[in-house]
């Protein structure tokens, strides 16, 4: 009888935070989302190293983390779109409006890579959806 009472409590118990988590309102200490252009990134795109160092495709969520934030570690300056990021520079990005914004970035082998800013997710199987993926990624 008491496993059954532990077993029904456990079950309350996780209802109750997928509910919260459902529809509670999004929250986060920083509204930036850093990605660092890690040292030796230019040497090793001149020996011919294509391995990515930066996603091609930046995902960002509007009024959650609607930041982006370029952090040059390189010993070399980087470009992005218009900007010279100087080495140890960090570059902030914030955006307003949902949508895929290309850019030029001296930091990838493709020289391109995009932005993706996505609406927040409204409340219920959306919004729990975009915390369990928040979780997974460690961007909670």
């Amino acid at each position: 009888m008491k496993r059954r009472i532990a077993g029904v409590a456990l079950l309350v118990l996780l209802a109750g935070s997928m509910a919260w988590a459902a529809f509670a309102p999004l929250q986060a200490a920083s509204r930036d989302q850093l990605f660092e252009i890690p040292p030796g990134t230019w040497e090793r795109r001149m020996k011919g190293d294509t391995a990515s160092v930066l996603p091609e495709q930046i995902t960002l969520t509007l009024g959650v983390r609607d930041v982006l934030l370029l952090r040059n570690s390189d010993t070399v300056p980087q470009m992005f779109g218009p900007v010279l990021i100087m080495p140890g520079q960090d570059f902030r990005l914030p955006f307003g409006q949902a949508g895929e914004h290309p850019f030029d970035c001296t930091a990838h082998a493709s020289g391109k890579m995009s932005v993706l800013v996505v609406d927040a997710p409204a409340a219920g199987l959306a919004r729990l959806r975009w915390r369990l993926h928040a979780i997974l990624d460690g961007a909670a």
